[in-house]
């Protein structure tokens, strides 16, 4: 399911609970996010925290102050995780909350005024996740776009430049590699993007 709106369930552990929950990304985490798509948010950590069942809707947020940036729905729970996976005799936890996104808007993240979270995961009910998916609005038209990255590669052979290619591009990825978009039929409008954001390349507009 894809930009739709999430089921809820209304209900926790078999009983009447939270229907829906809002989860608090840590801002390295939510840049890793911006930087390569997923379908699914995978969170560990959360021993002690009560767990969303199947099906709930999910808003999910960052602080510093508080944006809603996806929605989402718990999918079904992994297994449990050992707390030394190399001792099978360690204590077992539960395994990691997994998020199927319904809704992104990693890039232009919406306030979200008067919501007091409790930690990194916090019961909702179902109209005030109704209330912030309502925020985002309907989703915008998808398009066409052209994506190149275009490195110079000293090597022996076309197939020794391919290998060194994949190579830097696997070392270096969206953090360092400046990857080049533009419109589909329109590659006078194309932009550099690095780290997620557009960047300017041309050394000449810095001075």
């Amino acid at each position: 399911m894809t930009d739709t709106e999430a089921r809820a369930s209304g209900t926790i552990d078999g009983g009447t609970g939270p229907g829906a929950w809002a989860v608090l990304l840590p801002a390295e985490r939510y840049e890793a996010e911006r930087l390569v798509h997923h379908d699914t948010l995978e969170l560990t950590g959360l021993d002690g925290v009560t767990r969303p069942r199947p099906g709930d809707p999910v808003a999910v947020l960052v602080d510093g102050p508080p944006r809603l940036v996806a929605l989402g729905q718990v999918a079904a729970a992994t297994g449990e995780t050992r707390e030394d996976p190399d001792d099978p005799q360690s204590e077992a936890g539960p395994g990691a909350l997994v998020v199927t996104y319904t809704r992104r808007v990693l890039d232009q993240p919406v306030p979200v005024d008067g919501l007091v979270l409790d930690g990194p995961v916090t019961g909702l009910d179902v109209a005030t996740w109704r209330e912030l998916a309502d925020r985002l609005g309907p989703p915008p038209a998808r398009r066409s776009w052209l994506v190149s990255l275009d490195l110079p590669i000293e090597a022996a052979s076309a197939a020794e430049a391919v290998r060194l290619f994949w190579a830097y591009v696997q070392e270096l990825g969206p953090r360092e590699l400046p990857a080049f978009v533009s419109p589909a039929g329109d590659e006078l409008a194309m932009q550099a993007f690095v780290l997620g954001a557009e960047a300017n390349q041309d050394p000449e507009e810095d001075d």
